[in-house]
This record gives C-alpha cells, sequence and structure tokens, in this order.
C-alpha cells in the first residue's frame, strides 16, 4: 500500500463512472434508451477486445461459460444501461448519479434475503437504516417527491437492485470459474452488445441529429466508461485490493452532481447533496468501514 501508483487510475475510474451520466443524458439527444445502452456496450466491447487481443488474453469457449456471463450480463449491463438511459428521460442525471450511489445498500439486502449464508451483523442492518433515510433525503419525501418524476425514480431503483443482484450472483456462480477477470469482462461485454443488437435496430435512433458534443459522450460513456474503466478497475484491484477499489462509488455521485450542475445545468436542491452525503456514509456502515478503519488505529 506504501506504492501509490494505482490512484491516478483510482482518480480516471471515479471520474468516468460519475460522469457516464452526464454521458446518457447528452446520448439521448440522438438516441433512445435501447441506443444508449447498445453503444455503450459495443463501443466497450470493442476496446476491452483490442485490449485482449493485444495482452494475449483468451476468451472462455465453454457455452455453459457463456450462459453464466450472459445472466450477469444481463442483470449488469443490458437491465441497467436500458433503465438508466429511460430514467435519465424523465429525471437529472444529478439524482441518477445520487440514487446509483446507493448499489452498495442494494447488494447488501439482496446477499441478505436471497444469498445469505450468515446472520445480518448490527452495523449492516444500521448502515441499511442510514442509507435508507439518505435516499429519502435525497428525495425529499416530505414534500411528496417534489418535482421528481416517479416512474423515473422507479427505474433507477430496479437499475440499481439488479446491481445489487449481479455481484453475489457472480461471486457465487461465476469467480468459482477461475476466468482471467479480463476474459470474464470481455465476453460479459460482447454478449450484451450481442443482446442489445435487435433492440437497436428495432428502435435505436431517436432522431437524426447527430452532433458532435453528443457524439463524443457516448464515445466516452462506452469506450472509456464501459471499456478503459473494467481495465482500471482491475488494475486498482491488483495494486491496491478490492476494498479500496469499491471505495470509487463514493466518488462518483460526488463527481456526477458537479458536472450535472456545470455543463447541464441542473438544479440541485440542497436535499440532494446532503442527502447524498447520508446514503454515502450508511454505505460505508454497511461495509464495515469504520470498523476496519478503527482497527487499523488500534493496530
Amino acid at each position: 500500500m506504501k506504492n501509490k501508483n494505482w490512484l491516478p487510475a483510482y482518480f480516471a475510474l471515479g471520474s468516468v463512472w460519475g460522469c457516464s451520466f452526464l454521458f446518457i443524458k447528452m446520448g439521448l439527444e440522438f438516441l433512445t434508451p435501447f441506443g444508449v445502452a447498445f453503444v455503450r456496450c459495443a463501443l466497450g466491447a470493442i476496446t476491452l477486445l483490442i485490449y485482449a487481443k493485444a495482452r494475449g488474453i483468451s476468451l472462455p469457449r465453454e457455452k455453459h461459460i457463456w450462459m453464466k456471463l450472459w445472466v450477469v450480463a444481463f442483470i449488469l449491463n443490458i437491465i441497467p444501461g436500458i433503465l438508466f438511459a429511460f430514467a435519465e428521460v424523465r429525471v437529472t442525471s444529478v439524482l441518477a448519479g445520487i440514487i446509483n450511489a446507493t448499489t452498495p445498500l442494494a447488494t447488501l439486502i439482496v446477499i441478505l434475503v436471497a444469498f445469505r449464508e450468515e446472520k445480518p451483523k448490527t452495523f449492516q442492518l444500521f448502515g441499511l437504516l442510514v442509507g435508507g433515510l439518505g435516499v429519502l433525503t435525497v428525495l425529499g419525501v416530505w414534500k411528496g417527491l417534489g418535482h421528481n418524476n416517479i416512474v423515473g425514480i422507479l427505474a433507477l431503483l430496479a437499475a440499481v437492485t439488479c446491481y445489487g443482484i449481479s455481484f453475489p450472483f457472480t461471486k457465487k456462480y461465476v469467480i468459482p470459474l477461475g476466468l482471467k477477470p479480463e476474459a470474464a469482462a470481455t465476453m460479459q461485454i460482447c454478449l450484451a452488445a450481442i443482446t442489445l443488437l435487435p433492440l437497436y435496430l428495432y428502435d435505436g435512433i431517436a432522431q437524426d441529429q447527430y452532433r458532435l458534443g453528443p457524439i463524443l459522450a457516448m464515445i466516452a460513456l462506452g469506450a472509456v466508461g464501459t471499456g478503459f474503466a473494467y481495465i482500471w478497475n482491475f488494475s486498482i484491484i491488483a495494486s491496491a485490493g478490492s476494498s479500496i477499489a469499491s471505495t470509487v462509488t463514493y466518488v462518483t455521485p460526488v463527481v456526477a452532481v458537479f458536472v450535472g450542475w456545470l455543463f447541464k445545468g441542473e438544479q440541485i436542491t440542497w436535499n440532494q447533496p446532503f442527502g447524498a452525503v447520508i446514503v454515502i456514509l450508511g454505505a460505508a456502515i454497511s461495509q464495515g468501514r469504520f470498523k476496519q478503519i478503527s482497527r487499523n488505529l488500534k493496530a
């Protein structure tokens, strides 16, 4: 941990994933939600295929492995990719970025309900409670959800729930396969792009107006946010460990709020950033971050 060579990749990853909600919003200027989901996966797949070829990484060929990776692609890339784009037709990229920060909480709920192998710990339940209060604060529940679109909010929560299912599923059914992370991610994104192609051909283009900004946003979302982002994530895990790598989810909502306000002029009410801090605090508590810090201080 004395070697901090992973820090540039860490901040690049947090920045790119934080900007992804703005990129989605911009891409919706000429693409439908189906189109946004497909283009990001297609560009990500091309990027990862080139990387795998350059590094001499072999992709899995067994059909039973493909099926498990397709399930991961379905609940981690396909459905959330469509739902986030669908939601951002109705809500701001700022709100989408903040709701995405509840992913660790959704993952914990899924583990406790469907993949539970041990009794929930007190700090986990407390973290869920704090995170839930944070979500209610973000939505301004005392105002009856205010100006937030209920359909958009439900779509965001459904997308995050898919994320919550994908991580324990991957740990239980994919990690034991012993695949190289780069190989698994490349095949996963390729399968997602192939699955989304018919939907793109059916209804992928919203309007035939192609401005440079939205086009560049989609290139960044696909090649960088869905391609290089995986590579950076692998390097962080290898250098700093999965515990440090997972904390990037605390960076993304901060970036999402800032860029949404700066580049799209999206309105930010006081309760959104305040609620985001509570959400991040709840996620940290549920993951035992403070207990880990306490142990480190005592050591």
